[in-house]
């Protein structure tokens, strides 16, 4: 595992899950990832803010959704200098600004951007906290993957917006493209529609857990197959948001 004190600009940082049934993902989570679960009040009523723990450290989050009809999802949180700034940024690349730049009390300032492929993501400026305290480990956020209807526009969007750099690994059935913040890889892209950052989280054997995400009313929908360096499956929680897990070799 990996503990974090800070993150350059253009890291994976957070990952969240706005949920309809904040107790039910809650149960489902704990179990599944040995979570220590906190409940932080939202303001006006709006619930709490879940914040999952692993050994002490803050490793992701959930909370009831806000909007009428939004679908239950794991979002996706890259660091930056200023999220004003970023959130500029891609509407000049051709993103839709969601969420225009908001202040989240003294903990950061955000924004929410679709990209120009319809892949939503989101950009934290850290104040009071940085995100994630513990990564890259079982029951701790390892990867984030760009589902996406539009390889090549993607590429031009993420390097205008965060500098970041796309290698094409070799091998395997369809083409896989390593994301690289500076030298170090931070996220995987592939083609395949509809566009969506994919959550990846650390597991001990994805093929004991494969097994507890049905007991724990989830659904395998990709069940474990291997990639380099380890095997993953994909799955959906019992609200229906969409995750997968990563067992192998992790970064520090």
């Amino acid at each position: 595992m990996g503990e974090r004190t800070s993150y350059p600009p253009g890291t994976f940082c957070w990952s969240d899950l706005a949920t309809s049934d904040a107790d039910a993902a809650k149960r489902f989570y704990g179990e599944l990832f040995g979570w220590d679960l906190e409940d932080q009040p939202l303001p006006e009523g709006g619930g709490a803010y879940t914040v999952a723990s692993k050994d002490g450290n803050t490793v992701a989050a959930l909370y009831p959704l806000q909007a009428e009809g939004q679908p239950p999802a794991w979002a996706s949180y890259v660091t930056v200098e200023s999220a004003d700034d970023a959130a500029a940024r891609a509407g000049e690349l051709g993103a839709t600004v969601v969420s225009e730049p908001f202040d989240v009390m003294d903990l950061g300032r955000m924004a929410v951007v679709q990209d120009p492929t319809g892949a939503v993501v989101c950009v934290w400026e850290p104040r009071g906290t940085i995100g994630a305290a513990l990564v890259n480990g079982p029951g701790a956020h390892s990867l984030n993957q760009l589902n996406t209807s539009d390889p090549q526009k993607a590429q031009e969007f993420y390097d205008g917006l965060f500098g970041w750099r796309f290698e094409e690994m070799a091998g395997g059935d369809q083409a896989y493209w390593g994301i690289y913040n500076g030298d170090r890889v931070n996220g995987g892209m592939m083609e395949q529609p509809p566009s969506m950052w994919l959550v990846y989280f650390g597991s001990e054997s994805v093929d004991d857990d494969a097994g507890r995400i049905g007991e724990l009313g989830g659904q395998v929908v990709v069940p474990p197959a291997p990639v380099p360096g380890g095997r993953i499956l994909v799955a959906l929680d019992p609200q229906g948001a969409m995750f997968a897990l990563f067992a192998g070799r992790f970064d520090d």
